[in-house]
């Protein structure tokens, strides 16, 4: 690309996009700035007794899920198990739904929320600047609906379920709460603008 090389930093990804191939030499000096993170903040709360009992399992059953291949639109709430409905419904508002029936009319909020729901399952995506915000939510919401929580955002992310009175961590090892503070903004433009950490 006419030699010029952009600026690597930390866990940054440059790419030249495949329509500036063959462009003129002006044109090359364009990068795209991308980075290995999701573009949102992922967590799920699901039926206690939908996935197997062990890791393994679970892993196997979340993947599945996530085809969504249940043959239903997944934005309305009244399709999922009873304390999925009314976990929904509590978090809406405070983080107000995306799509469906119960979709917000303010595009403008930083806390609206993409829902998925499943029948035995849901599955939030939260923009970034949502993170601590939402996981406490998420899981206190979740320990209240006793419903499962999963970590999904984080590697290898932790799994809890409500027990008898309790609400216990069964398997997985990851933490995304850890991050907090950590994760940079995403970044989508051309030039060689410099990322920063979430405040």
């Amino acid at each position: 690309m006419g030699g010029l090389e952009p600026p690597i930093q930390g866990n940054e990804i440059w790419h030249s996009p495949p329509w500036m191939a063959g462009s003129r030499p002006a044109m090359e000096r364009f990068w795209v700035r991308c980075y290995p993170w999701p573009m949102s903040y992922d967590l799920a709360v699901f039926e206690p007794s939908a996935p197997p009992p062990n890791h393994a399992g679970f892993r196997a059953w979340f993947k599945d899920q996530t085809k969504w291949g249940e043959g239903h639109r997944y934005d309305d709430p009244k399709i999922t198990a009873a304390p999925l409905r009314e976990w929904f419904l509590e978090m809406i508002q405070t983080y107000p739904a995306l799509n469906g029936p119960y979709a917000s009319k303010n595009f403008d909020d930083p806390k609206v929320t993409d829902y998925s729901v499943g029948r035995t399952m849901i599955y939030a995506g939260f923009p970034w600047s949502q993170m601590e915000g939402a996981f406490e939510v998420v899981f206190a919401q979740a320990q209240k609906h006793r419903v499962g929580f999963y970590d999904v955002s984080a590697d290898d992310g932790q799994v809890w379920l409500p027990k008898n009175d309790k609400y216990i961590h069964v398997f997985g090892t990851g933490d995304s709460s850890k991050k907090l503070g950590k994760t940079h903004i995403y970044t989508l433009g051309f030039g060689f603008k410099q990322s920063k950490p979430l405040k």
